[in-house]
């Protein structure tokens, strides 16, 4: 009986202290996603940056880190811009995702309204001078912060998506992957007729895949299992905000950044740990950080090149300087 007793008293403390690391790493998440990046001060002469980052690339094998901003003529928002989709939506954490059905729930209704949008976006001329670059020796590798897939749709080859991407989806409580596009046609048949009642709906999909739906519209949501274990508990393979990278992404990237010579920057506020981490590593190898973004970063202060514009106007002006 002492036995039983003591056994259950040790099984309520691991319990408490569990859901209490899951609520602090859920706070830590939430401090994440609320972030703002503040206009540092820190201006360079928009020339003088530009010739630097433009020198960097003459010399090769930089290492690109790309963030939202590079997508956004895709029609994709970004997080932290002027038209972020933070002002209007909050990002599910992991822990929510992980621990709360309900949450799950609302997340793969939106998502499965959401998919239609990214499934069918573009590389634009961002993708497509990154992936020329890439060609003709000028950039390394890049590490993307996005999950859209669409560095590698516009041909680049060396692509590192350190958030994993929307394409293949992970059951939680087997390991079972299964494509997006053979779970998006099961989510079809469980849910006729749910995507023409929202035809005249103006919806606008966010960075990570979901649109903003109604209570009605969720609740009416049928989601299916797995198809190997029946668990609903089914994931995206991205990086959830309150999770961390795996740890081969990790040490890849560490590669990438020991054989780059420099660091550019492309449309990232460089808000989260992980893109942050990048510069600081650059930095203790001595190697120069270049950074291009129409708005502020966490970066600025310590950027070697800071060039404050959009994506788009700064590679099509360095593409004819450099190739």
């Amino acid at each position: 009986m002492q036995t039983s007793v003591s056994y259950s008293a040790e099984y309520a403390n691991a319990e408490s202290l569990r859901r209490a690391d899951i609520a602090t790493t859920h706070a830590a998440a939430l401090r994440s996603i609320s972030r703002v990046v503040e206009d540092s001060g820190v201006h360079s002469d928009t020339g003088a940056a530009a010739a630097g980052i433009a020198q960097m690339l003459d010399i090769g094998g930089v290492l690109v880190l790309t963030g939202a901003g590079v997508s956004t003529d895709s029609g994709i928002p970004d997080y932290r811009g002027p038209n972020g989709s933070l002002r209007r939506h909050r990002p599910m954490t992991y822990q929510e995702f992980k621990y709360d059905a309900g949450a799950r729930h609302r997340y793969w209704a939106r998502s499965y309204v959401g998919w239609r949008q990214m499934k069918n976006a573009q590389p634009n001329i961002v993708h497509y001078v990154l992936a020329e670059l890439e060609e003709a020796g000028k950039v390394l590798a890049i590490i993307t912060q996005n999950v859209d897939g669409l560095h590698s749709a516009a041909g680049a080859r060396q692509v590192l998506p350190l958030h994993g991407d929307l394409s293949k989806i992970e059951c939680l409580d087997c390991g079972f992957v299964e494509p997006r596009t053979a779970l998006d046609q099961r989510l079809e048949n469980a849910n006729p007729g749910y995507l023409e009642r929202l035809d005249d709906a103006e919806l606008q999909v966010n960075p990570d895949g979901d649109v903003d739906l109604s209570d009605s519209f969720i609740a009416d949501f049928q989601m299916v299992g797995c198809l190997s274990c029946g668990s609903e508990k089914l994931k995206p393979n991205v990086v959830y905000f309150g999770e961390s990278v795996p740890t081969p992404r990790k040490e890849q990237a560490k590669q990438l950044l020991e054989q780059s010579s420099s660091l550019l920057i492309v449309g990232s506020s460089v808000a989260v740990m992980s893109g942050y981490k990048l510069v600081l590593d650059t930095l203790r190898a001595g190697k120069p950080v270049g950074i291009i973004n129409a708005g502020p970063t966490r970066a600025d202060r310590k950027a070697t090149y800071l060039w404050r514009a959009s994506a788009r106007d700064a590679l099509e002006e360095l593409i004819d300087w450099v190739l």
